[in-house]
């Protein structure tokens, strides 16, 4: 097996790799067999600290690492039988046309496919599909406050919390950025209970009666007093508000819709195929 590095050194393969980009004057810096590695190919390490010495040392291990893999490939290209290589040549192809076909239909779609999906689209299909949408853990809507014992005026902040006055709410939520450890209103979106299970330091072992008949729920501990104003809620093996599974709705849409898109391109290019004799069939 033939191994040839070129004479030039080192230092100047690193300044002629920004110099070599087109066919027609490629400067080769390795060669094994009949494959080559050239100037242009090879990354170009600066700064971050690298010393002119570093920089050699990394290209002149890039050019070693090259040179073992195409001995290896040279030898397994000798070694492996014709039918292996087969093999390996089939299974290249094939994922060289799936990469294509992938990639065109990726572009068809971003310039061609409707990716809008409007609010009475994802309310008919909620309607249409109930029976999919069953909630698998309890949801509710609460706002949540961890206060330390210390915190001054915490009459306030119990009175506050249990109101839904947007003033009370918004003297609640000034009141929290000063002394709050914790505070999340989730008065508008639906969580799951394991997010307020996490946050509280008692055990909850009955959920749904939790929720049932707690609309305020205060507990302290060594350190901290909590409070949970329970706005809403939707127990396990119910059916999920709409809310819940918007997103979920709306990613189901679009990809029904890209499947009968990919579909239809397929059906359009099949049928030019057949309009322009583009293919025959051998029987």
């Amino acid at each position: 097996m033939r191994i040839i590095i070129a004479a030039s050194s080192l230092l100047l393969l690193i300044s002629a790799c920004t110099k070599y980009n087109n066919n027609a004057n490629r400067e080769p810096i390795a060669q094994v067999g009949d494959r080559y590695l050239f100037a242009d190919e090879i990354p170009v390490h600066t700064g971050n600290g690298l010393t002119r010495e570093d920089s050699i040392s990394i290209s002149r291990n890039y050019i070693d690492r090259w040179i073992r893999n195409e001995l290896i490939l040279s030898k397994a290209e000798e070694n492996l039988s014709e039918e292996y290589q087969t093999e390996i040549n089939n299974k290249l192809e094939e994922t060289r046309a799936n990469l294509m076909i992938y990639q065109y239909e990726q572009q068809m779609m971003l310039q061609k496919m409707d990716t809008m999906v409007t609010n009475q689209e994802i309310m008919d299909y909620y309607d249409n599909h109930l029976q999919n949408f069953t909630l698998q853990k309890n949801i509710l809507k609460s706002l949540f406050l961890k206060l330390p014992l210390e915190a001054p005026n915490i009459d306030r902040a119990q009175s506050w919390y249990r109101s839904d006055k947007q003033v009370d709410i918004q003297n609640l939520e000034s009141y929290a950025y000063q002394f709050a450890e914790k505070f999340d209103d989730f008065g508008e979106n639906w969580i799951s209970m394991n997010f307020l299970l996490r946050e509280l330091p008692v055990e909850i072992n009955n959920e749904s009666r939790f929720l049932r008949n707690n609309h305020y729920y205060e507990t302290s501990d060594s350190l901290f007093h909590y409070y949970v104003n329970i706005r809403d809620f939707r127990l396990k093996g119910s059916v999920a508000p709409i809310e819940y599974v918007k997103d979920d709705i709306k990613t189901i849409i679009l990809n029904n819709r890209k499947i009968d898109f990919l579909q239809g391109l397929e059906n359009g290019i099949y049928n030019e195929g057949i309009r322009d004799n583009s293919f025959r069939v051998f029987r």
